[in-house]
């Protein structure tokens, strides 16, 4: 009886074939190889092919995780750097640019090609006076300057700056970022270079800008104008100029600041209040004919919206009156939200095309109050006494969607919620659907919470949330658009009206949830800006087509770091994102004040945002403008010495003895 050895095989009949041995088992293609090359040897198998396919799918999904956590690190290291460093990093900065920084502030010269070089050594100045009251910063000698010097290694040779950052090839980027953070964190908490040293390493131009910013001295600066916004309640209803010898008086103070000039809101409900194409300027001239006898310049500001709280008694401003009317019998001439709610502070967008206004558009309505505005003052802004005009482009003036009102129970910091349920915004939306061959994507969001939720408390914008699925990028992309395309409509108009006047718009400051990965409230306020995708570009590339200036607001200290943990608040991040932004498309930027100015650091806060330190281009502010009521108009004698050293250094010029 014969025994078969385990694993043998017959022999062959004479004449055939030795067949192939089994190849052996394959490991799972991973990468490229993962492709139509692992496809095609998948062949007939049936069940095997399906598991091979979930498991793709399934190391996508963590790659995507993966890439999600780099991003977040890497964005919170660009943040540390643009905020405890004044870094002028670029929105979206790669470890070119760091590294770029880096080298900068260490007195290397490098190149836009990457040639990087020692600059020659420079003599030892001595260290800057102490100075100028308010302003005065820290000495060189504090920890908190020595700490700073520290954290970017200011004070070591560059090549042991290399040696530091040498890493195995091997490592993942979300490795690589692990260890570039971690060796930060280290050199910030035990560096031992001194401050002397560190300072030494810079080029002498550099050294006397540093020395001249830490005595508060900001002469020889860029002249930056200073406008001071005058009290809505001196128009009323009936276009009257309220108190006009008040008026004087307050601009009898301003120019004892030497401010420039002041900023005027014109009121669409209160020009065009009751009957379609009747306009009534007579409050305004008389009030610009009392703003000419000082001398003093005017920016305009047509305010398209309603205001029911100005905080000044008992103004209450709605959209016109015929306007109102028209509502009675169609109200989806308002943005509307998921619940059929309406926000009748300003006219939809969806109506910018539809002739429902009395036979007009939207569009053409707000064209023709522009150009009624400029054949009224056309000789004002000849002469000179208009610099400026800005145009509200939606809720309070900014160009965003009303989708955080006060008036719906919207409070800090609730996400908001889509405003596009009016059936105009749902006609364009339906049609954007089917353009794409996805009617069911006709629909906003049903899992994308209300007003006041948390981002991880909805399907939507949670991390790994719909907001990144197919759907949730047509949707934002589509919702982001109407803004863009209104927007541009409008500056089209407006270019044409004033013909060659400097045109401002405001870009609000949406910056709690700014550490999340979905943002979530800016992207129910109109701007797509994930953590994975630049949402300002899009918009700030269609503002520099009509050549308009961006506004941005100013908070204070106070205010930017409350609750900053409970919304991962990051408003010195959104800035850095936008202004390098803009800078990069070459759009000029003006700085607004959200809030009274009590105290100097509020007062520097300001100053190095209008005049960035550091920054290698030299950019800086337009001008400067309060946008709600300044303290100087209510309490003189207390900020008026403050409020002068401040002007006077946004000038560029030296306080005089005893100022500040």
């Amino acid at each position: 009886m014969s025994m078969k050895l385990p694993h043998a095989h017959p022999s062959p009949a004479l004449g055939e074939e030795e067949p192939s041995p089994s190849p052996p088992p394959q490991r799972r293609p991973r990468g490229f190889a993962s492709g139509p090359a692992a496809s095609a040897g998948a062949g007939a198998a049936g069940p095997p092919r399906r598991r091979g396919e979930r498991e793709r799918e399934r190391e996508k999904e963590r790659t995507k995780l993966r890439e999600r956590h780099r991003r977040a690190i890497t964005s919170r290291m660009l943040a540390g750097l643009r905020q405890h460093g004044n870094f002028p990093l670029p929105a979206r900065a790669d470890m070119n640019d760091v590294l770029a920084a880096l080298a900068r502030a260490a007195g290397w010269t490098v190149h836009p090609d990457g040639t990087t070089f020692r600059s020659s050594n420079q003599p030892h100045l001595p260290p800057p006076p102490p100075q100028l009251g308010m302003f005065q910063v820290a000495p060189v000698e504090t920890p908190a300057f020595i700490n700073t010097l520290n954290s970017y290694a200011i004070g070591t040779p560059l090549d042991s700056q290399a040696s530091a950052l040498q890493t195995d090839d091997s490592l993942s980027p979300s490795s690589l970022d692990s260890v570039v953070a971690e060796r930060s964190i280290k050199t910030e908490n035990y560096g031992n270079s001194g401050s002397a040293n560190s300072l030494n390493c810079m080029d002498n131009d550099q050294l006397l800008r540093s020395s001249a910013v830490l005595a508060g001295d900001y002469t020889k600066t860029p002249y930056i104008p200073v406008y001071a916004s005058l009290p809505m309640g001196i128009i009323n209803s009936h276009c009257q100029l309220v108190n006009p010898e008040g008026v004087r008086a307050e601009l009898r103070h301003l120019k004892s600041l030497n401010v420039d000039g002041v900023v005027v809101d014109c009121w669409w409900g209160i020009v065009e209040a009751w009957i379609p194409r009747k306009y009534d300027w007579s409050g305004y001239r008389d009030l610009f004919g009392i703003i000419k006898e000082f001398k003093l310049k005017v920016q305009v500001m047509l305010s398209f919206h309603g205001c029911g709280d100005t905080g000044s008694g008992d103004v209450l401003i709605s959209l016109p009156k015929w306007i109102m009317e028209i509502a009675k019998e169609n109200q989806d001439i308002f943005f509307t939200d998921r619940e059929g709610r309406r926000n009748t502070e300003c006219l939809s967008w969806g109506i910018d095309k539809e002739r429902v206004l009395q036979g007009r558009t939207g569009i053409e309505v707000y064209f023709d109050f522009m150009r009624s505005f400029h054949m009224e003052f056309r000789n004002l802004s000849e002469e000179g006494l208009i610099s400026a005009i800005e145009i509200g482009l939606g809720a309070s003036g900014d160009l965003r969607y009303p989708s955080c009102p006060e008036i719906m129970g919207w409070k800090y910091p609730g996400i908001g919620e889509f405003q596009c349920y009016d059936r105009y915004m749902q006609k364009n939306l339906r049609q954007s659907a089917v353009s794409r061959g996805h009617l069911f994507w006709a629909r906003g969001p049903d899992n994308a919470g209300y007003y006041n939720s948390r981002p991880h408390e909805t399907g939507f914008f949670c991390d790994g949330g719909d907001y990144d699925s197919y759907y949730g990028r047509f949707f934002l992309n589509w919702y982001s658009g109407v803004l863009i395309d209104h927007a541009d409509q409008v500056l089209s108009l407006a270019t044409l009206a004033f013909d060659g006047a400097e045109i401002v718009v405001k870009v609000p400051s949406i910056y709690w949830w700014y550490r999340t990965a979905s943002h979530a409230a800016e992207l129910t306020a109109g701007f797509y800006n994930p953590t994975n995708r630049d949402g300002y570009s899009p918009v700030l590339k269609m503002l520099k087509k009509h050549a308009v200036i961006l506004k941005l607001v100013c908070y204070g200290p106070e205010f930017t770091v409350q609750e900053n943990d409970e919304a991962f608040a990051d408003l010195e991040g959104l800035t850095w994102q936008v202004m390098n932004t803009a800078w990069d498309h070459g759009l000029p930027i003006c700085i607004e004040s959200a809030l009274p100015c009590l105290d100097g650091d509020m007062y520097s806060q300001i100053l190095d945002t209008a005049k960035p330190r550091n920054d290698p281009d030299r950019h800086h502010a337009s001008f400067f403008t309060y946008r709600q009521q300044p303290p100087f108009l209510l309490q003189r004698d207390v900020y008026f010495p403050e409020l002068r050293t401040f002007v006077k250094c946004m000038h560029g010029e030296a306080p005089q003895n005893g100022e500040g």
